[in-house]
């Protein structure tokens, strides 16, 4: 008697499932072991990163811990013998704390009249590639304003025109110095173009903006602020 189509389907199931049983099982035996191995592996790592997580998040918590005190032993006129637990914070922490020790130190140095020791410390931050731009540019306007009477102009631009630009985090400090340095090399016209942006910049301090319309004006410059605080069109009157 010839079988039933179903009763074909079923059979070639029931082969087809013990196919693949029979090559679950050699695959095992084969590399099995090596499976296993591969998995140990892979969970030894996972607990092995997670370890180095957590580690790095206790560290973290120390270190700003550490430098919330030596804050708060600055605030309070503790600053003797606070350097060498500035340069310790320095040395054993990741690049922002490692910054903020450092720049924290130079402040130490400006509050004891050692301009030297804080240019020194401003200008190693500043060089640090690996410090984030931020600490780096921080560091650098610190450094150029500490030296900004003894450094000739054309340095102060140097240093800081790429910051001096409308829009930047560092516009107001930056803008003035160089700005400055412009009025020092003769430059009234460069100046005022910088002072005019200022006093327009929505987001600089209403202090920084006001003496900037100021000096804008005095060289000869229109950057009225208009009633709705918008700024005004900014005419360059001819000399």
């Amino acid at each position: 008697m010839a079988i039933k189509p179903v009763d074909n389907e079923s059979f070639y199931r029931e082969v087809d499932e013990e196919l693949r049983r029979e090559q679950l099982t050699s695959t095992w035996k084969r590399y099995g072991k090596w499976i296993i191995a591969g998995i140990v592996l892979f969970l030894a790592a996972l607990a092995g990163f997670l370890y180095w997580q957590q580690h790095k998040q206790n560290q973290a918590a120390e270190h700003a811990e550490q430098l919330t005190a030596l804050f708060e032993d600055i605030q309070a006129g503790k600053t003797k013998g606070i350097e060498p637990k500035l340069d310790a914070l320095a040395k054993n922490s990741g690049p922002g704390y490692s910054a903020a020790a450092l720049l924290t130190k130079a402040d130490v140095a400006l509050m004891q009249g050692n301009d030297a020791a804080a240019i020194a410390t401003f200008g190693q931050v500043a060089a640090d590639e690996d410090v984030a731009a931020p600490w780096r540019e921080l560091a650098l306007i610190r450094q150029t304003a500490t030296q900004f009477d003894k450094l000739p102009p054309a340095t102060v631009i140097q240093r800081l025109q790429p910051l001096a630009v409308a829009g930047n985090p560092w516009f107001g400090s930056a803008g003035e110095m160089v700005a400055v340095a412009h009025l020092k090399q003769q430059k009234p016209k460069e100046a005022a173009r910088i002072f005019a942006a200022m006093a327009k910049d929505e987001g600089l301090p209403e202090s920084i903006r006001s003496r900037a319309l100021q000096m804008a004006g005095a060289l000869g410059v229109d950057a009225v602020q208009q009633a709705d605080g918008t700024a005004g069109a900014t005419k360059e009157l001819t000399q």
